[in-house]
């Protein structure tokens, strides 16, 4: 089981490196049909899996110097000071609150990828980005996801190329993933021999597919991949709800 785990996590990893958002997102679903509780098990671990991956998939992004450094700083910040009021606000609500918020959220995702970019170059609304950073931070702390696959949409919207928005969201992503973690601090229950080598697949992966998306592969072709794999294990995981 944990090596089939791995290499869905390695594969997940390579995807969500492309675009900078993350494993996190596409990892809830597959790390809940493994472990069965939402709160305490699969977010915490969800949440230090996308703070791993966005670390290496930021020195993929900086090395072909797609990192506005400063942006993304403050972005970071944004996103550090508000991930943690939503990790804290899952331990008050129901999981079946959160799992019908992820499910939206979903839909939103995939909505988005399947829209067209419309990058307006110099013309970019930084401000309206780093307010919508606040809401998101919120929100993907509740979920334990990280807010990575929500901000990179949120810069694209406002003008932001996806390759400089995934950039700047990776770093951005990096500390708030684990400040999210520090609310789960006391409840959470990790496998050592079972969620080291998720981590090192995700640090693996991720580093290969920003590598990978910064000279070969086509957006349009990362965003089809990505979709793919959120919709089937989100579909799955909802059969399993159901059922």
């Amino acid at each position: 089981m944990n090596a089939v785990l791995t290499l869905i996590m390695l594969v997940l990893s390579i995807v969500s490196g492309m675009l900078g958002i993350g494993v996190a997102f596409a990892a809830v679903p597959i790390l809940s049909l493994y472990l069965p509780d939402l709160v305490n098990q699969v977010q915490p671990l969800s949440l230090l899996l996308n703070g791993i991956t966005a670390m290496f998939s930021l020195m993929g992004f900086a090395q072909a110097g797609y990192v506005d450094w400063k942006r993304g700083g403050i972005l970071a910040v944004v996103t550090t000071v508000f991930a943690p009021v939503g990790s804290y606000t899952a331990h008050l609500v129901s999981p079946v609150f959160i799992w019908i918020v992820y499910f939206i959220s979903v839909i939103y995702l995939c909505w988005h990828l399947m829209r067209p970019e419309k990058p307006r170059a110099g013309k970019e609304n930084f401000k309206l980005g780093a307010l919508l950073a606040v809401p998101i931070s919120i929100a993907t702390g509740f979920l334990g996801v990280g807010p990575g696959f929500l901000l990179v949409p949120a810069l694209v919207l406002v003008g932001f190329n996806t390759r400089s928005a995934a950039g700047m969201n990776a770093l951005a992503v990096t500390p708030s993933s684990f400040s999210a973690v520090l609310p789960h601090w006391s409840d959470m229950r990790l496998d050592f021999w079972m969620d080291v080598p998720l981590l090192i697949a995700g640090a693996a992966g991720s580093l290969i597919g920003a590598t990978l998306a910064t000279k070969t592969i086509p957006e349009a072709h990362l965003r089809k991949i990505l979709l793919a794999i959120i919709l089937s294990a989100t579909l799955y995981r909802l059969v399993r709800l159901i059922a």
